[in-house]
């Protein structure tokens, strides 16, 4: 199974069109169909079925497609090391995370990783959770550090067999109210007369409030605004708009400076563990072994218990 073959099947299983496939691999679409019915004429099999959503793979097709992925980045990984050699460089990461993660918690770190590893490139990119996770299944991105939806939450989405990944860390939930509100402890039929600035439905804060809500039967939580960024959540509460829950990590400064006021969080679930996820791969690069080593020596804080988080996977994956 040639490469190229591979590539051009991979795009038609992502765009579920030859017309967009051929785009996205620079080639005219009739070199798409003849590249498929190639691969599928070498497999014995075929490997897409149309409907109305257009080209969808057949069983046989999503068989196919987890090798392909692994066959294609282990070509890339396998050229880069030959480069490296020439190069006389230690190699690139690209890393992915949260906004919240990468300011908060990885700027710092990933600071110290590089002195010690001067040779690495790093790139750095911040997107959500959704959009990283897609990346990285794709080859884009290397490891991704995200916030893990608790089990506790009846939609928490089981892992991806593709993925392996660990727990580094787990992060306080902070309640922050408007400055000078009520700066004691409060429960949720308390909270239930206040108004939220939420994150947006399918994030995972704001699905640890609807269901603390939820289960002391209080309805939803009245919302004064939702927001996509955890600093514009700061500062509407700042600002008087209502109560938020989010990460402590991402307003420590906030509370310091008296912008708001933080409060215990009375809900079941008071904390949040940040997951690094990376592809399993037969050969992993150098420069990823180095990174999960170092992440396994120094990244995770101790919990407020004083107990390090719980391993959700070996570093052998």
């Amino acid at each position: 199974m040639h490469p190229r073959l591979l590539k051009t099947f991979l795009a038609v299983a992502r765009t579920h069109n030859v017309t967009r496939a051929a785009q996205e691999v620079n080639l005219a679409q009739s070199s798409v169909s003849d590249q498929i019915q190639a691969l599928e004429t070498e497999l014995g099999a075929n490997l897409f079925t149309r409907s109305r959503q257009g080209l969808d793979l057949t069983p046989a097709g999503e068989a196919l497609k987890p090798y392909a992925e692994d066959l294609l980045a282990l070509a890339d990984d396998a050229r880069a090391a030959v480069n490296l050699t020439r190069a006389g460089t230690a190699g690139s990461l690209s890393i992915g995370a949260l906004e919240t993660i990468a300011s908060a918690r990885l700027a710092g770190w990933l600071a110290g990783f590089r002195a010690k590893h001067a040779g690495i490139d790093i790139k750095l990119k911040v997107a959500g959770s959704g959009e990283l996770l897609r990346r990285l299944g794709d080859g884009e991105i290397d490891v991704v550090f995200c916030f893990e939806r608790p089990a506790e939450l009846e939609d928490a989405v089981a892992p991806d067999p593709r993925f392996a990944r660990r727990v580094v860390a787990a992060e306080p939930l902070a309640l922050i109210a408007p400055p000078g509100d009520n700066r004691t402890d409060i429960d949720l039929a308390a909270l239930a007369a206040k108004h939220f600035v939420a994150t947006e439905i399918g994030c995972v804060y704001r699905a640890m409030v609807d269901k603390a809500f939820a289960e002391a039967g209080l309805g939803e939580p009245s919302l004064a605004a939702e927001a996509g960024s955890i600093d514009a959540i700061v500062g509407l509460v700042a600002a008087g708009a209502g109560f938020g829950l989010v990460p402590r990590l991402a307003v420590a400064a906030a509370i310091e400076r008296g912008e708001v006021a933080e409060l215990a969080w009375p809900g079941s679930v008071r904390s949040a563990d940040v997951v690094m996820t990376w592809r399993r791969r037969r050969v992993q690069p150098p420069v990823l072994k180095a990174l999960l080593t170092a992440i396994g020596e120094g990244f995770a804080p101790l919990t407020p218990a004083g107990v390090r988080p719980r391993h959700a996977a070996s570093l052998r994956s």
